[in-house]
């Protein structure tokens, strides 16, 4: 075990991820209701010799943060764009040999009903599967056992995706922050 596993032992976590690795996917990850899933959801990923990017507002990445962020494999996410993040996202896939890219589809800590679809379309887009990952504050452990072919139809896919995380509701840290 590496040393983000032992950090992660030490607090009590454990990591159950059985999906194979992939050079490219992309890894849904709910519930996300604390600034902690961030740090949690890194350790777990990077204590089984994996590495992931993920999606961050680009507020994070100022000097001299920035260079920690974009080395742990931010990506910085600007607040207005004329440019279409997914198209940019898309294209990395397909430039990239190796790409894995966790994304919260809650787009937020808060409560929210209407989940943020791009996941979605940057996995079909980039023909690779998601991943679905848990936090699981409950019983202190990250998961990943799940994963699934997007099939293009967003609103059919979104459905799979919330009821498999509608079973994972009184796990996350904030339990009355998380909605499906």
């Amino acid at each position: 075990m590496n040393l983000y596993g032992n950090i992660l032992r030490l607090f009590g976590w454990k990591v159950d991820i059985t999906v194979p690795e992939r050079s490219k996917s992309v890894i849904c990850v709910a519930p996300h209701t604390s600034n902690w899933d961030f740090i949690i959801g890194l350790f777990a990923y990077n204590s089984i010799g994996r590495k992931a990017g993920f999606l961050m507002k680009q507020f994070w990445f100022f000097f001299p943060i920035g260079y920690l962020m974009r080395a742990l494999g931010g990506i910085p996410v600007p607040r207005h764009s004329n440019t279409s993040l997914t198209e940019l996202i898309v294209k990395d896939y397909a430039d990239s040999t190796k790409l894995n890219l966790a994304i919260t589809p809650e787009g937020t800590r808060s409560a929210v009903t209407k989940w943020r679809s791009g996941f979605l379309y940057i996995a079909h887009q980039a023909k690779v599967p998601i991943q679905l990952g848990v936090i699981d504050y409950k019983h202190k452990c990250v998961t990943i056992h799940h994963e699934f072919t997007p099939t293009g139809d967003i609103e059919a896919d979104m459905a799979y995706v919330k009821a498999f995380y509608s079973a994972y509701a009184d796990v996350a840290r904030y339990p009355e922050k998380f909605t499906v």
